[in-house]
């Protein structure tokens, strides 16, 4: 049962958050070329897609944890402290995305797409400013991965 959770636990983790962190470090580059081109029907597009992705893989990935939890329960290691380091990080990481990245995301696509024309709305400093907070979304789940690859302590030799 134990491999079995792991092994939903990690394909959980590459197919939902994957995607997220792909999809948000893509978004900030499409944006800013969407406000530079208020016109171009494809980066537009490519804007609202990415910005679907990052929403609907964020939901998905909230089985992440739900594994995460039910595998280290069966392996007992929920005291370990590389574990209860990952689960702060992985905390932070989901407020990161839920109140900073998401919502930024949101203000831009309304402030692109508000009829197609009012681009003036939002500018190209917040998608700096949203590059800025995805990096630190990302160096989370980064250093969440490295974690759980080494878990400090394992007897497996890695």
């Amino acid at each position: 049962m134990t491999k079995f959770l792991l092994a939903v636990h990690v394909l959980a983790a590459i197919v939902a958050i994957g995607p997220v962190t792909v999809a948000a470090s893509m978004f900030p580059p499409a944006a800013r070329k969407a406000l530079a081109e208020p016109r171009d029907e494809q980066a537009l597009s490519t804007v609202r897609l990415l910005y679907r992705i990052c929403r609907v893989y964020a939901t998905v990935g909230v089985v992440v944890p739900v594994f995460g939890f039910a595998t280290a329960s069966a392996m007992g290691v929920l005291g370990d402290i590389w574990l209860i380091v990952s689960i702060a990080l992985t905390a932070v990481a989901a407020v990161v995305l839920a109140a900073l990245v998401l919502p930024r995301q949101t203000a831009i696509v309304e402030g692109i797409w508000h009829d197609n024309a009012t681009v003036g709305t939002v500018g190209p400093r917040a998608t700096v400013r949203l590059a800025m907070v995805t990096g630190v979304f990302n160096l989370l789940w980064a250093a969440v991965t490295v974690l759980m690859i080494v878990r400090p302590g394992s007897t497996t030799g890695a």
